[in-house]
């Protein structure tokens, strides 16, 4: 058998930068930091809200989605992990996405962030209340952004 996702040291490093970053961000933390990087790498990916993030490539690529964000974008992991953040929304609202992402680069995050997504199958879902972070690797060198919600609503 695999070994979990989790587990996988690049995993556990790149769980270490969405939680570093967050605190350093927004000034708390997001899980329990109590327990090692291997457990709260598996808390993270088992949380029950989403996790997400892409690098910082021109046509950013998701590099991160816990099992909550996969279930609701309907992915597996190879397929999260290979696909443009930018086809997480519909082409009529990737202009306020970009807009909103760029307001988070600049500030270095934002926590109000509202607005429509689309599952691979077209699904589509309104998240509430969305938490975006610049992500900075232990050099602080910028190295993606992140998001994270707990409520969203599926659209008829």
């Amino acid at each position: 058998m695999s070994q979990p996702i989790w587990m996988q040291p690049e995993i556990i490093s790149w769980s270490q930068i969405l939680l570093d970053s967050f605190n350093q961000f927004l000034g708390y933390q997001l899980i329990s930091r109590q327990k090692t990087a291997e457990k709260q790498s598996e808390i993270l990916f088992k949380a029950d809200f989403v996790i997400v993030s892409h690098g910082i490539e021109s046509d950013p690529i998701l590099n991160y989605g816990n099992q909550t964000a996969l279930t609701l974008w309907e992915m597996n992991w190879s397929d999260f992990i290979q696909t443009p953040s930018r086809l997480t929304t519909e082409p009529i609202n990737r202009e306020a996405r970009q807009a909103m992402l760029q307001q988070a680069k600049t500030q270095g995050y934002i926590d109000n962030y509202s607005g429509v997504r689309i599952s691979k199958t077209g699904k589509r879902f309104f998240i509430e209340t969305a938490i975006i972070w610049n992500l900075l690797d232990p050099k602080d060198n910028k190295c993606g952004q992140a998001a994270t919600f707990s409520h969203w609503t599926n659209c008829s």
